[in-house]
């Protein structure tokens, strides 16, 4: 499902559907046009290369393609450097075997002791926590497995930033942004699983959905790419209120398909208030 023979095609037709041709100085031709965005052949034409090597391309026949052939498309589509990257990660050669995504064909994700030492030292006012592969929440402080979701509660398999999300019916009472909440989901997790088109724990959560989502399946076929790795946003907390807070990713240098993501508020604002009045209901969780 996420292999990149699939991928690619997928991607590069949504890409040229959302492009508008006269913005490009593309003519109309001499028919009209039976489908939105460009054709083959005008993006092959952007990107000086055959009409047939595009469609192979496209199609996922062509082997090996070249880091200039890529930067050519790329420039043709308007593509996003998110959008490129994405391109390059599921363009690249790679060895597949037909169990490519069964379990156990790539290890399990452990958060270093020094990490959450570093998580705990935060807890008193910054809720903290470390995403890894697939969106999955791998370690917290005892504030940041409260600000949302009540991590501690979840059995592990579940405890999926994707998951909770698109399928927990707490979600959209928690986040007054949903909407905007739910493309970012999804713009994360199709960046990731660019990075890793084979990785068991992604071809799980992303099947899971697409079967029980209709929200992420709308989305995800869109086939947008956008990480966010800083922001705002809103969380309507049960317990304490309405939260604004500001959160940052920081991927690890010794783990890079880790992430310690932040929650802040300005210092003596409302929420920053609320969320020492959670730290102080929340009890400590000293082992994990």
């Amino acid at each position: 499902m996420l292999h990149a023979e699939i991928e690619i095609g997928s991607f590069l037709k949504a890409r040229r559907a959302g492009l508008n041709p006269e913005d490009l100085g593309l003519p109309d031709g001499v028919n009209r046009r039976r489908v939105r965005g460009l054709r083959r052949e005008e993006v092959a034409q952007l990107a000086g290369i055959s009409v047939d090597y595009y469609t192979r391309i496209e199609q996922g026949r062509a082997h090996a393609i070249s880091d200039s052939v890529l930067d050519a498309i790329a420039r043709a589509l308007r593509l996003s450097g998110g959008e490129v990257t994405y391109l390059r990660n599921i363009a690249a050669p790679r060895r597949r075997t037909p169990d490519a995504c069964a379990p156990g064909a790539v290890p399990g994700q452990t958060v270093r002791p020094e990490i959450q030492q570093l998580l705990d030292a935060m807890e008193a006012t910054v809720p903290a926590m470390v995403m890894g592969r697939g969106l999955d929440v791998l370690a917290w402080n005892a504030l940041g497995g409260r600000v949302a979701f009540d991590l501690e509660a979840l059995d592990a398999d579940r405890r999926n930033t994707a998951l909770l999300v698109f399928l927990d019916p707490v979600a959209r009472a928690l986040f007054p942004d949903w909407k905007a909440k739910a493309v970012e989901v999804v713009g994360n997790l199709r960046a990731d699983s660019g990075r890793h088109p084979d990785d068991p724990r992604i071809c799980e959560v992303v099947n899971e959905l697409l079967a029980r989502s209709a929200d992420f399946r709308r989305i995800w076929e869109t086939q947008s790419v956008h990480e966010c790795l800083r922001g705002t946003k809103r969380i309507r907390h049960p317990e304490v209120g309405q939260l604004e807070v500001t959160f940052e990713s920081f991927r690890l240098s010794s783990d890079p398909d880790q992430a310690l993501v932040t929650y802040t508020a300005p210092r003596g604002s409302e929420t920053e208030r609320r969320l020492r009045e959670l730290g102080e209901r929340v009890q400590p969780v000293l082992a994990r």
